[in-house]
């Protein structure tokens, strides 16, 4: 019997669950992918728009480009989702679907914190990298800030990869001795999920880079008019310049739909990313999933909200549907494994990758910072933005090599 699969959002984790699907299932089978922008942005980019590094058109592509033939790309927005009667309502037409997937990802609240939408940007998105962009351009010096705004965010490495490339910016134009760049962050760490190896390797990169970083600082109000940051239980801080990673919640409409939990997010089973609904699953970072350890003694620890993830668990996704519809039994599932390259400036980077699903808390490893690892990110983002044809296929030849030399589990 035919089936329509319905995958709600074309990022990362939408794209491969759409593309492996159609790969996996005969042409009877529908394959429907509901997306509101014709355009995709490759967020990871995002940073070097900000330095200028990269141009808008460099990191854009029109979505219908980045996926096979035979998939139904509908450009919608999503308005209602009834997991009971199997419908999804879009701007475009209401949808009955076999199986669903949810890769809605993440939205950005600045609204959340007062003054925090009027007094800082935000490379988060596509339009503020490029309008920050602009304004380091004109900034001749002073007080740089950076402040994660609260938990969880995705991409927990960014925040430590613009500082230090702010550091680089400001050094090649020959500014380092007039502006400083400080670090703000509720956590105690950097990237307390990886561990305290990992978080005092990039407290030290921060370091020998001039950043000024400020653990344990919850922002509570931006103050644009004074040029001052409020933290609970802190003293206030000022600046000249503010750059802001806003709060995090999922859509609206997933917790209209009561798919989500207290936090506000979609609970799934950590291995196979199937809700609690039947034949409804959810991937990336729309999702929650506990791992072994904690971040504070009441706190669990959460896999990081990260574009790794979402593809991994993607093909995992695909490949249950896929499973179902043949009628064998699924048996492929989500290791919880994964890495994060972090760009340091000067062209190089380092890199972190483990088993965040490991007991009693997630095992990673740390290389050292060099080269290989910035041109391996290069060649990541030329193969995604161009995976079609033989330049893609060359590309992705190259990184499956590199990938096994280095020792550094990746799936594409």
């Amino acid at each position: 019997m035919a089936t329509t699969t319905l995958i709600l959002g074309g990022g990362v984790g939408g794209q491969i669950a759409a593309n492996e699907l159609r790969r996996r299932l005969s042409s009877e089978h529908r394959i429907v992918l509901v997306e509101r922008n014709a355009q995709h942005a490759f967020a990871a980019s995002f940073l070097w728009l900000m330095t200028g590094d990269r141009r808008p058109e460099q990191i854009t592509r029109d979505l219908r480009d980045l996926l096979i033939p035979g998939i139904d790309v509908v450009r919608a927005e999503v308005r209602a989702i009834d997991v009971g009667a199997r419908r999804v309502e879009t701007s475009a037409q209401t949808f009955a679907y076999t199986y669903l997937v949810i890769a809605l990802g993440a939205e950005l609240a600045p609204d959340a914190i007062p003054g925090l939408a009027e007094g800082a940007h935000s490379f988060y998105t596509l339009d503020g990298a490029a309008r920050l962009r602009s304004q380091l351009e004109t900034f001749s010096g002073g007080t740089v800030a950076l402040v994660v705004a609260a938990l969880p965010y995705k991409c927990p490495g960014a925040p430590h990869e613009a500082a230090m490339l702010l550091a680089d910016f400001f050094r090649r134009r020959g500014l380092q001795d007039k502006v400083e760049i400080h670090l703000f962050t509720p956590e105690p760490q950097p990237m307390p999920v990886a561990g305290p190896h990992l978080g005092d390797a990039v407290r030290r990169m921060l370091e020998e880079r001039g950043v000024l970083f400020h653990p344990m600082h919850k922002l509570t109000a931006v103050e644009p008019d004074a040029g001052k940051m409020c933290f609970e239980e802190r003293p206030p801080a000022g600046y000249d310049l503010l750059v802001a990673i806003p709060p995090h919640r999922a859509p609206a409409l997933v917790r209209n739909a009561g798919l989500t939990n207290e936090a506000g997010w979609i609970p799934v089973d950590p291995r196979t990313l199937a809700t609690r609904h039947e034949r409804a699953y959810a991937l990336g970072d729309v999702t929650a999933i506990p791992i072994p350890g904690r971040w504070k003694p009441d706190v669990p620890l959460m896999l990081p909200k990260a574009g790794v993830f979402a593809h991994a668990q993607a093909l995992v996704v695909a490949d249950r549907i896929a499973a179902e519809v043949a009628g064998r039994e699924a048996t492929d599932t989500f290791c919880g494994e994964g890495f994060c390259v972090l760009e340091a400036g000067r062209h190089a980077a380092g890199v972190a990758y483990g088993d965040f699903y490991a007991e009693p808390s997630p095992r990673i490893h740390v290389r050292t910072v060099g080269r290989s690892w910035h041109l391996g990110k290069v060649l990541f983002e030329q193969w995604w933005l161009g995976r079609t044809g033989i330049r893609g296929a060359m590309l992705e030849s190259a990184l499956k090599i590199g990938s096994r030399v280095a020792g550094i589990p990746v799936t594409l």
